[in-house]
């Protein structure tokens, strides 16, 4: 066999060992490889294994050293692209004020909507490009960034469009999402955007390849499981995959309809109610957690150990964003996920890299073998259970993606690459 890169030193190679063959399968098992090797031709795998049972021919060697590496992480739900911040909510949130209260001062996500439509292209591309690099930094290799900011038809394009420029300058995968995120509060102006949406946002946004999946937030607040079914229906007959809010606060239907359309994922399952846990079981749909949130709202935390034990395949998410989670780590988000989801640390892994790639409609992200892209993260670590582990420090090392080095962080000499590709 012949590779390009063959890469030694690695003191565990831990990854998710299939591609869930079968739907239903909540969980896959884990592989740890001690003393292991990894051939790379081109941006793919081509072998992985012992590293004494490697008998190609290499163009080039890398030793490790003796870290760790694990796969590239995948974060399934940011809202990544938003100009202003939140910080005066808040103050007023952590000093007792409402959110309701919040509100009417015209804080929350209104706040943010006007700061995001107020930004010039440039800022908004820029801002979301630094947020990014933070999650490339904690190791991820593909992440989802939504629309939702916009409240209008031309301002949910502008987004797409910023999102699609984050894609052409970044080195990782980017999957652009349309979110359908709140209603004018009017309903004769709700049901009139909701036409828009449906004639106009997403026929545009397929039309000009913006979006691969559309999303919708349905919660008491926001759309119900009727306006989703219309607009899923639509972007369905747009060729394009659908994906869903649903039970944040409130149970209202969204799950139901989600799980009936067997979407790519139902996103927060905080008020997730025990009669729904095995709704997921042998289904297309995968149940995506956001710990962030509850860590920051100090909501109940969405009952991920309830799930798994259910047969729902679950996947992990930063849902970065300035009003609910301002979390700008995957690793970390896989950390609270063990700590107050219920997870174990191979199923973190898993929820964070094989899963949450399926929560995207990608099957071959998120995992270390042959064919498989070759995006992986290298550990401070001899261990990858570090990766969960640690708080409060970075446990990545360096990050590759299709089998370039794009990060490298080195904790021990408090140096890091610039931001931009650093290629072997």
């Amino acid at each position: 066999m012949n590779a390009d890169l063959l890469i030694t030193g690695i003191a565990q190679l831990a990854t998710a060992t299939d591609a869930r063959p079968k739907f239903g399968a909540q969980m896959s098992e884990v592989s740890v490889i001690e003393n292991a090797a990894m051939a790379i031709a081109g941006d793919r795998f081509v072998w992985t294994g012992l590293a004494a049972d490697w008998q190609g021919m290499a163009s080039r060697t890398i030793d490790l050293g003796g870290h760790a590496v694990v796969p590239g992480l995948v974060d399934p739900h940011t809202h990544a692209v938003w100009a202003g911040d939140r910080l005066h909510d808040f103050d007023a949130r952590t000093s007792g004020v409402s959110y309701e209260h919040i509100l009417a001062s015209g804080g929350g996500i209104w706040s943010t909507i006007r700061a995001t439509m107020a930004a010039s292209d440039t800022e908004l591309v820029s801002l979301a490009e630094h947020r990014i690099w933070a999650l490339i930094r904690s190791g991820a290799t593909l992440v989802e960034v939504k629309s939702g900011y916009g409240f209008t038809v031309a301002g949910e394009l502008r987004m797409l469009e910023a999102i699609h420029v984050l894609a052409s300058r970044l080195p990782i995968r980017i999957v652009p999402t349309l979110l359908v995120h709140i209603p004018p509060g009017d309903a004769r102006e709700r049901e009139t955007y909701l036409d828009q949406v449906r004639s106009e946002l997403i026929p545009e946004a397929a039309r000009c390849r913006l979006a691969q999946a559309v999303d919708i937030f349905v919660e008491k607040e926001a759309w119900s499981a009727g306006d989703a079914e219309s607009v899923l229906s639509c972007a369905r007959d747009h060729n394009l995959r659908i994906k869903m809010h649903a039970e944040q606060f409130h149970s209202v239907g969204g799950l139901e309809l989600a799980l009936r359309l067997k979407a790519l994922s139902v996103d927060h399952l905080e008020a997730c109610q025990p009669h729904q846990y095995g709704l997921f079981r042998n289904g297309p749909t995968i149940a995506t957690i956001l710990p962030g949130v509850s860590l920051h709202l100090g909501i109940p935390k969405a009952p991920g150990r309830e799930l798994i034990d259910s047969g729902a395949a679950v996947a992990v998410g930063t849902d970065l964003n300035p009003g609910s989670s301002p979390l700008f780590s995957i690793s970390t988000a896989l950390g609270l996920a063990v700590r107050l989801n219920g997870l174990t640390a191979r199923e973190a892994l898993v929820a964070g890299t094989l899963n949450a790639g399926h929560a995207l409609g990608l099957a071959d992200a998120g995992r270390i073998a042959p064919g498989a892209q070759a995006d992986f993260a290298v550990l401070e670590s001899r261990d990858w259970r570090d990766l969960v582990y640690s708080m409060g420090t970075n446990p990545v090392r360096e990050v590759w993606c299709k089998g370039s080095r794009i990060v490298s962080l080195d904790q021990n000499t408090d140096t890091k690459a610039p931001e931009g590709h650093e290629h072997e």
